[in-house]
């Protein structure tokens, strides 16, 4: 935590981000656990909310999983009706996946709850800090995603 001259010194923003991520999915947990769902799965059906249509590997790549292990996650999500895959006709080797009414309903109700606890958390900061944090949080995360200014 050295500073140059002139910098008020601070931690790195890896040993301030990696903390409180820990600390926002061990709050994720009860909610989730709640639902029947793991992180993975919530992950799936937060990503099918932006696009109804995805390939199985474009979504895996899209949630960082490996395309192998996100397979179980899927047939777990479709054995109780959350998701439907069907063969893509372009390409029946394709699979492509939508959520169901259900499927929609749940992935809504966990986030209530999830925005619910953050909101928990994000009442500690004045108003004005937690918008300007807030709005800097989500262009960050666009340029780390490649899609700067967005």
């Amino acid at each position: 935590m050295n500073a140059a001259p002139g910098n008020t010194p601070r931690p790195d923003l890896a040993a301030m981000v990696v903390p409180l991520g820990r600390a926002l999915m061990a709050a994720e947990r009860p909610v989730l656990d709640a639902h029947g769902l793991t992180m993975w799965a919530y992950a799936v059906l937060s990503h099918l909310d932006e696009t109804p249509l995805r390939t199985q590997a474009a979504l895996a790549e899209a949630i960082h999983a490996d395309k192998t292990r996100i397979i179980a996650v899927l047939d777990d999500l479709e054995s109780r009706e959350l998701l439907t895959r069907r063969p893509d006709p372009e390409d029946r080797r394709v699979r492509l996946l939508s959520l169901t009414p259900e499927g929609r309903r749940l992935r809504d109700t966990v986030r209530t709850a999830v925005r619910e606890g953050e909101e928990r958390l994000l009442e500690q900061v004045p108003a004005a800090d937690r918008e300007a944090f807030l709005r800097t949080l989500g262009f960050l995360y666009e340029v780390s995603q490649g899609h700067p200014g967005r």
